[in-house]
């Protein structure tokens, strides 16, 4: 039985016991999650929440769930804006930065997420857990072909830019440079601050400021990123024949028909779930030490090796897939205020609102979401999947925005894909970026 299958059984037996429907928040009747809530935000208001993880999951649980509850009732916003998780992510980011919650508090979720490592927990679940799950013809098949629905989108994302560029008056080759590249260019780290650096080599300026002119960018596609993946979420409900509902191949039903068979959920499992998924991150980050690729993308190629060559016991297979399950079942909201709280310039957002600004950062967005559905549509995959995971995981801000969007899109399952595109997508960009300033310059 599937961890949501578990949970509706639960719920389903409770209701027979209480002999009427309750309204339930995280799965806990509403008095008792209030009670919760007024202990641990008492705690946040009166500064004594503790440090660390034992403070800070408590905090982002009790306001993602919040958020996410608010989110998924607001009537357009849960149709068409996503929903929860643009909640989520954008309120808890108004939270800290209209200083609404105490700065100690904002400090040790900050500090969970990137110094405790909370998000690469969370990942490294899905990666593991979503790939060994897969259907192994399903992963081979789809590797394969996955590469040009990446430059489908790359390609589209920067030729829309440049032609609106162009015709607003903005500059055909400064809306490629300054606003679609960085965009395109797999988030902060491994995006946009290598490329102001190579742009402040080929340019002679500082790369301080090229990096303060690629931040708005950046902080804008991804937001609009996460916002276009509502919408296409949306869109696929209401034309069936563009989406896969979560499968990423036009065939994959048939493949996989029949082979799907869960085995029963136990504690040791969870814990083997556990141990591979970390395991496998901790191998990445070794073999980034020899191999020059980001360890995220190390991490997913031995995987998928792993699950190619059949080198994992079937039981193995299936506890990673649950860990990853339960991950996302629990942790979602919570990681999604982590987002909001340690990643989210909500300032640099608002400021980057001028009309020519906002028009190319979305040409930019839809040229991806463009170029890999159609790319993706003629290699067999579906065009909704292949526009989230090849174009709109190319234009967010790497894991963090492949997270966000994916909730955003219900499509968490697409993990791997989507950080193919941040990790080796994102490498590819800085190749790309080179060879382009080389061209104009």
């Amino acid at each position: 039985m599937s961890v949501n299958g578990a949970a509706v059984r639960e719920v389903l037996l409770d209701d027979q016991q209480l002999g009427k429907t309750q309204f339930k928040i995280m799965g806990i009747s509403l008095p008792l999650f209030i009670v919760v809530s007024l202990v641990v935000l008492s705690a946040t208001f009166m500064g004594v929440l503790p440090k660390g993880m034992i403070g800070a999951f408590p905090l982002m649980m009790i306001i993602g769930a919040i958020l996410n509850e608010v989110g998924n009732r607001l009537p357009i916003v849960k149709d068409y804006l996503g929903g929860g998780p643009i909640v989520v992510i954008f309120g808890s980011a108004a939270l800290v930065t209209y200083g609404l919650l105490p700065e100690a508090s904002s400090d040790i979720m900050s500090n969970f997420i990137k110094g405790e490592g909370f998000l690469s927990f969370y990942i490294a679940a899905l990666i593991t857990g979503s790939i060994l799950g897969m259907d192994k013809k399903l992963l081979i098949r789809a590797a394969v072909r996955y590469f040009p629905v990446i430059l489908g989108g790359v390609v589209a994302a920067l030729g829309l830019a440049g032609l609106v560029g162009s015709l607003m008056g903005y500059g055909g080759k400064e809306a490629i440079l300054y606003v679609a590249l960085p965009i395109m260019g797999g988030g902060m780290g491994a995006g946009a601050v290598p490329l102001s650096q190579i742009f402040g080599d080929a340019l002679s300026v500082d790369p301080a400021e090229m990096l303060s002119k690629m931040v708005p960018a950046l902080a804008l596609g991804n937001a609009m990123a996460i916002v276009i993946a509502g919408l296409l979420n949306r869109l696929g409900k209401k034309m069936p024949s563009l989406s896969g509902e979560g499968k990423l191949m036009i065939n994959q039903v048939a493949v996989t028909e029949g082979k799907q068979v869960e085995s029963a959920i136990t504690y040791k499992s969870m814990g083997t779930g556990l141990l591979l998924a970390t395991t496998f991150f901790v191998l990445g980050n070794i073999l980034a030490k020899f191999i020059p690729i980001h360890s995220y993308a190390l991490m997913i190629i031995a995987v998928a090796l792993v699950k190619m060559f059949g080198l994992m016991p079937k039981q193995y297979e299936e506890s990673a897939a649950q860990w990853f399950k339960f991950v996302m079942a629990n942790f979602t909201p919570a990681l999604l205020v982590g987002i909001g709280v340690a990643y989210t310039d909500l300032n640099a957002v608002i400021n980057a609102f001028s009309f020519t600004y906002i028009v190319l950062v979305f040409f930019t967005v839809l040229g991806s979401v463009i170029g890999s559905g159609i790319v993706g549509k003629f290699t067999g995959f579906y065009p909704i999947e292949a526009a989230i995971t090849g174009g709109l995981c190319m234009a967010n801000m790497g894991g963090t925005g492949d997270v966000a969007v994916l909730s955003s899109a219900n499509r968490m399952e697409l993990m791997p894909f989507a950080q193919i595109s941040s990790r080796i997508g994102g490498a590819f960009m800085l190749l790309l970026a080179t060879a382009v300033l080389n061209m104009i310059f």
